[in-house]
C-alpha cells in the first residue's frame, strides 16, 4: 500500500484517536499470530490457506476487543496506539501490525463488528451467500477473483463465468474446480474483462489494493478489510465474521 490508502487510514486512525481521546500513554495494542485452529477452528475442508500453513491470521487486542488480518509475515508486537499510528508501511509484517490493529480500535468503538474470522464450516456457507448476493444484485455478470478462496471458487464457479489470479506460486498454474489459475501479472486484463470483481480484504496488506480500483463493482471479501472498508467507502462481504 504505496499511496493513498494507507495514508487516508493513518489520518482516520489518528483522527479517532483523538475524538476518543485514545491518544493516552496507557493505551496498548497487543498483536500476534493465531494457530490454524484458533483462527478458523475444525473446517471439514483443508485447502485453506490458513490450514495449509502458507498463511497466517494476525490478532490484535485492545481494551479487549479483538481484530485480525492475513498476512504470510507475521511476528508479535505490543506498542502503545500512538506507536501503531506511526507505523510505516515498509513490508507485509507492518501492514498487518496496522490493519489488525486498526481493526480491533474499530471494533471497540463499534464502528464494526465482524473483525475476527469465521470458523469450521461458515467458510463454505460464506461461499453460498456470495453467489446469491452476486446474482441478486448483479444477475449473471463475469467475475473476476482477486486472490484465491477455494469455497468462493467452487460455489461462484458453478453459476457464473469466472477468472482467478493469486500471488501464491503453490496455485499459480493449477486449477481449481474446473478454473485456472494465473498469477498476479494477469489481474488488471482480468479486471478489464470482468463486470464484477471479488478481491481478498488482504489486497490492504500485501499493498495490492489500488490496483483494484476500477469503476467496476468491487467485493472485498474477509475480515482483514472490515475496519479500511468502513473508512474508505469499500463494498465489503462478509456473512460469518465475529
Amino acid at each position: 500500500m504505496k499511496t493513498n490508502a494507507y495514508d487516508t487510514l493513518k489520518r482516520e486512525l489518528v483522527r479517532l484517536m483523538i475524538e476518543h481521546r485514545l491518544e493516552s500513554e496507557e493505551v496498548v495494542v497487543r498483536v500476534a499470530p493465531l494457530s490454524p485452529e484458533e483462527a478458523i477452528g475444525h473446517p471439514e475442508d483443508r485447502d485453506y490457506p490458513l490450514v495449509i500453513g502458507r498463511e497466517r491470521l494476525m490478532q490484535a487486542e485492545f481494551r479487549h476487543s479483538l481484530g485480525q488480518a492475513f498476512t504470510d509475515s507475521y511476528g508479535d508486537f505490543s506498542g502503545r496506539l500512538s506507536e501503531v499510528a506511526a507505523i510505516e508501511p515498509t513490508n507485509n509484517f507492518r501492514r498487518a501490525i496496522f490493519i489488525s490493529s486498526l481493526n480491533a480500535v474499530m471494533r471497540y468503538l463499534g464502528l464494526v463488528t465482524k473483525t475476527t474470522h469465521c470458523r469450521n464450516n461458515e467458510p463454505r456457507q460464506c461461499s453460498y451467500e456470495l453467489a446469491k448476493y452476486i446474482e441478486e444484485n448483479y444477475n449473471h455478470p463475469k467475475v473476476a477473483m482477486i486472490g484465491l478462496q477455494p469455497r468462493m471458487v467452487e460455489a461462484l464457479s458453478k453459476r457464473f463465468e469466472i477468472k482467478v489470479t493469486d500471488m501464491d506460486q503453490a496455485n499459480i498454474g493449477t486449477e481449481k474446480f474446473g478454473v485456472p489459475v494465473f498469477g498476479p501479472e494477469r489481474t488488471q486484463q482480468h479486471l478489464e474483462w470482468c463486470d464484477v470483481a471479488v478481491a481478498t480484504g488482504t489486497t490492504i496488506v500485501n499493498d495490492t489494493i489500488e490496483q483494484c480500483r476500477i469503476s467496476k463493482p468491487v467485493l472485498y471479501y474477509g475480515i482483514t478489510i472490515s475496519g479500511a472498508a468502513r473508512l474508505l467507502g469499500l463494498n465489503h462481504f462478509c456473512r460469518f465474521g465475529h
